[in-house]
């Protein structure tokens, strides 16, 4: 095994194992890792002798922090204000048919979601069908500080999490632990996070009936018995603040949301770091996260991933991003300069051509069903 590639993969009988290894970027995906892991789950789903896949992270600080969007903005950048789609459009149609096919996969998806979970990160997780956090876990999809959106298949989870948390979530990119991911829906399982070489060992050992039907149960029943108790636990930040976030997301338009969001003036330190997040970041992506939430609520996921390409690579060619990657992540002043800098000052049209194809004929993600 070649410990120096980006993704290793490996085997414990009938348990097959991929394990992100950029663990000095934090696992961020590229697009060699994408395309690795989705022909290796290809290959694994015809082969009889893998009854179950597990998915991890090399190190100690998570399992995959985002996506490579410093590559996307590089590229980007390249073509100044006459950007080029063609790496965009390969990047994400590739990731997005990752998670597609994470999401509807037979056999069982055993994800190892500790320490820091993001972006992409949450997107392997999300789709699994089991799927593993701990006391370590931070997650977030904090897309709002480059200018980008919710992605991963966010217009679909997100609005599946209990009342309007989602919502919540994707405007102030607000951090949330392992318990507050099994509240939402996000996981399933709370383990100790320094029992993972336990518990893969514990999958490897289950006799695999080389069934579904009986394997699915068979990793859920395992996973169960190795859960943390209730008082092992962090609490949850979405469960105790669920009534507030409730009440300052129960308006009719953005920008009332946005305003009672921002004028949060209590004590509670998580809540203001959400409104502060949301204050300084993007005033396009507000406005995206609002309308692809009211846009995919009815959506197959199919259709969720078809409508996020096209707002993926359209964002991924606007000033807000490459303003909002070159703040954050390339010169770290944190200082961006948004153009438009209100939110008020977004017209509706600059929200509906986020939502136009970028491309000539065909959807590149039409054939998911």
């Amino acid at each position: 095994m070649d410990q120096k590639s980006p993704i290793l993969f490996g085997r414990r009988g009938a348990l097959a194992t991929a394990t992100l290894n950029l663990p000095k970027a934090l696992n961020a995906l590229n697009l060699e890792m994408i395309e690795r892991l989705s022909q290796k789950l290809d290959e694994w789903a015809g082969d009889d002798s893998v009854a179950a896949v597990w998915i991890d992270g090399s190190g100690d600080r998570g399992l995959c922090a985002g996506g490579d969007v410093v590559a996307l903005y590089r590229e980007a950048a390249a073509y100044g204000e006459a950007p080029r789609y063609d790496c965009a459009i390969d990047f994400f149609s590739r990731e997005y048919r990752l998670d597609y096919q994470i999401h509807t996969y037979q056999k069982p998806i055993v994800v190892w979601g500790g320490g820091i979970v993001m972006g992409g990160g949450i997107g392997i997780l999300a789709g699994a069908s089991h799927r593993i956090v701990t006391e370590t876990t931070r997650m977030a999809m904090p897309e709002i500080t480059i200018g980008l959106f919710p992605d991963v298949g966010g217009s679909w989870f997100l609005n599946r999490i209990p009342g309007r948390l989602g919502l919540f979530l994707g405007l102030t990119g607000a951090p949330f632990n392992g318990v507050d991911a099994l509240f939402a829906g996000l996981a399933d399982r709370v383990l100790a996070d320094g029992r993972r070489e336990s518990v893969l060992a514990e999958l490897a050992g289950l006799d695999f009936a080389g069934d579904c039907g009986i394997d699915h149960p068979l990793v859920d029943d395992c996973l169960k018995r190795l859960e943390l108790l209730p008082d092992q636990r962090p609490r949850s930040n979405l469960r105790e603040h669920y009534d507030r976030i409730q009440q300052l997301t129960d308006f009719a338009t953005l920008p009332e949301v946005c305003r009672a969001i921002g004028g949060y003036r209590g004590d509670d330190e998580w809540l203001r770091k959400a409104a502060a997040t949301l204050a300084g970041g993007s005033p396009l992506t507000p406005w995206i996260v609002w309308e692809q939430l009211r846009r995919g609520r009815h959506k197959s996921l199919a259709e969720v991933f078809r409508m996020e390409l096209a707002l993926a690579v359209n964002l991924c060619a606007s000033g807000h991003f490459r303003e909002g990657v070159r703040a954050q992540l390339i010169d770290k002043d944190r200082q961006p300069q948004w153009r438009p800098a209100a939110l008020e000052e977004i017209s509706a049209k600059q929200v509906e051509q986020c939502f136009k194809a970028p491309w000539e004929g065909e959807n590149p993600l039409s054939d998911l069903s």
